[in-house]
């Protein structure tokens, strides 16, 4: 009876530099830029030949995170500065969950033929000009290429099928915009203060921790929305009250 293939350990560092960058959707130029910076630590080496493992790609997924945020490569290098050589892959991906978005997608851009396929039927400059004005869609230096927010879409063409005027459009989206981050410093606030600390204190494992994260996200969205409806509903029961 033949003896079972030897499984390669998940931790192992078996990557190899071009394996390492198409798994971080990188080129193997950016990679090594990276890891001349310090970004990454050194590879295992056999002779002339280097390894890279989790480790090396959690932290290049961190790197791409922060950029996406606006970080300089200054402000990214001070960041993962922070952070312990010996963090384990498991507390590297931690830092890249705190720092993930709030909404589910990222913007594409897609040509105005796909956004109307996308939309369900021809969108007219109007529509346009009011899908932009609710800041579902943002046009592109190219004709006809827009950055759209695919979450938001559906809600925009509901907004256009109701007839919202443009003018109501752009005072919505100034409100939300102002509340918005206000509200967002806040929250940001309550979690760095009172979730965060009592997170570390727990003892829980990083993949626990990250699970409760991404939890804590999407259940204060849903808290945010439920308070707005009856804030919403408090406000116009007042507003009838006055008029009666």
């Amino acid at each position: 009876m033949s003896a079972a293939p030897t499984e390669t350990p998940e931790s192992a560092d078996t990557l190899s530099i071009e394996q390492l960058a198409s798994r971080v959707g990188m080129s193997v130029r950016t990679v090594r830029f990276y890891a001349g910076r310090g970004l990454i630590p050194p590879p295992r080496r056999e002779g002339r030949n280097g390894y890279y493992g989790p480790d090396h790609l959690v932290r290049l997924e961190l790197v791409r995170e922060l950029q996406a945020h606006g970080f300089t490569l200054a402000a990214i290098e001070g960041y993962l500065e922070n952070l312990p050589g010996d963090a384990s892959p498991e507390r590297v991906a931690l830092q890249r969950t705190l720092l993930a978005p709030w909404t589910p997608t990222k913007p594409e851009t897609l040509p105005r033929a796909e956004l109307e396929q996308r939309a369900g039927r021809a969108l007219s400059d109007d529509d346009l000009e009011l899908l932009v004005a609710l800041g579902v869609v943002d046009p592109t230096p190219t004709e006809d290429v827009f950055e759209v927010a695919p979450a938001h879409l559906g809600l925009g063409m509901s907004l256009i099928d109701i007839g919202l005027p443009i003018e109501a459009a752009d005072a919505a989206r100034r409100v939300f915009a102002e509340h918005g981050r206000a509200m967002a410093h806040e929250i940001d606030e309550v979690f760095r203060v009172h979730v965060w600390p009592h997170l570390k204190e727990s003892h829980e494992s990083p993949a626990q921790i990250r699970a409760i994260v991404e939890r804590f996200k999407p259940l204060t969205i849903q808290a945010l929305v439920n308070s707005y409806a009856q804030a919403i509903d408090e406000t116009k029961r007042a507003s009838v009250h006055r008029r009666t």
